[in-house]
């Protein structure tokens, strides 16, 4: 069973209401506050050291990468990625070298102009190389393939892999992804961080409220356009689609709301706008590998076998997904397996009795039956699996 995966929700729901954010609106009328609200606290600011979207999303604006998917495409690819804080970028010719320059004058939040030492630095934190120290590492494997990262002078840095690795980009551009200040200890990183992106971080108040403010001295022209952003937190979703509803946010936090709640919304608010879009946005089933009994492969084949996709999706989306794999299916996704060859992992073939008969063949043959139930523990939390926002 692949990463536990039970299948890949590819569609998610989106709602905008009270706010314009067309290009030309936002050029004319720049300004003005964004209240969104947040699904939890996180345990800290640091996006190199939490784990998922909960402190990514709000600290993503604190921040800029070397490299990032173009914004104004929907579907990223790697023929989207453009510059950031690196201007360009080149391989050596087998690709076992990516250069990158850096854009000049680019100040950190604190004033400290950027340097090419602080990409090394970020790199060397990632990769464990620094005296420093992340308190968690979550992607580490994501940069196990650098061998070491070098500078040359202020405004060039240089990637040493061990082996090509044409996905470096892709990692490169995702959110999880920012340089950080080599002169700001990651202890700090946690409670205040210092980035180079167009808002500043104002504050944080754990079960209350995170909250950003432009950054007057940004290196895009005429960037941003909001003067800040707040996050309110509310961990209860009904009360949160009732502050939605009641006007007190304007946005909602990303896949969130359910096809039922959806309804609901556009009842009681019907100024809200409502987009059905793709993400990759999943149902998951991890089981603990190491743990007896499920360290037997055989095991986990049945689980895998046994579990109905189709259901999931028509139970919990009403029917608004597709099945996956560990990656977006297409067409919504570029690198997510075809139906033909999705359907020859087990537990993905559309014949959920055969797939459930031949688990039911494992289980026996592992001396389980009538007589001996397999005894788990299951922990989950309680996290809408659409999306929204106002």
């Amino acid at each position: 069973m692949p990463r536990g995966n039970t299948g890949r929700v590819a569609k998610a729901l989106a709602l905008a209401a009270g706010i314009t954010f067309s290009g030309s609106a936002l050029a004319q009328k720049p300004g003005g506050v964004l209240r969104i609200y947040h699904r939890d606290t996180p345990a800290s600011m640091s996006i190199l050291e939490e784990a998922t979207i909960s402190a990514e999303m709000p600290m993503m604006g604190v921040f800029n990468n070397l490299v990032e998917f173009d914004q104004h495409t929907p579907q990223n690819s790697v023929t989207d990625i453009v510059p950031d804080l690196a201007t360009s970028w080149s391989w050596n010719a087998d690709g076992t070298e990516l250069t990158f320059r850096l854009r000049e004058a680019v100040k950190w939040h604190d004033g400290v102009p950027l340097t090419s030492k602080d990409v090394k630095g970020t790199l060397d934190l990632l990769t464990e190389k620094s005296t420093d120290r992340l308190r968690i590492n979550p992607r580490k494997t994501w940069y196990q393939n650098i061998a070491d990262v070098t500078t040359n002078g202020d405004y060039e840095v240089v990637f040493h892999l061990n082996r090509p690795q044409p996905s470096l980009l892709v990692l490169l551009s995702s959110g999880y992804s920012p340089i950080y200040p080599c002169h700001v200890p990651p202890a700090q990183m946690r409670t205040h961080p210092i980035g180079t992106g167009p808002f500043k971080f104002a504050e944080f108040k754990p079960n209350q409220l995170i909250r950003v403010v432009r950054n007057p001295d940004y290196w895009k022209p005429r960037r941003p356009y909001l003067d800040g952003i707040e996050y309110t937190i509310i961990p209860n979703r009904s009360t949160a689609i009732l502050s939605f509803v009641a006007g007190k946010v304007d946005v909602t936090f990303p896949y969130e709301l359910t096809p039922a709640l959806m309804r609901d919304v556009k009842q009681q608010a019907p100024q809200a706008i409502c987009d059905l879009a793709s993400t990759n946005n999943s149902v998951n089933l991890l089981v603990n590998r190491d743990k007896p009994p499920f360290d037997n492969p055989d095991l986990r084949r049945a689980v895998a076998l046994t579990i109905d996709r189709k259901s999931f999706i028509e139970i919990l989306a009403e029917g608004q997904g597709d099945i996956g794999g560990a990656m977006l299916p297409p067409p919504a996704g570029l690198w997510g397996m075809p139906p033909e060859v999705l359907s020859s992992v087990a537990g993905y073939d559309p014949d959920v009795a055969k797939s459930r008969e031949a688990a039911r063949e494992i289980m026996k043959r592992l001396g389980y039956g009538p007589d001996k139930r397999l005894a788990i523990k299951v922990a989950a939390r309680n996290i809408a699996t659409i999306a929204t926002r106002r």
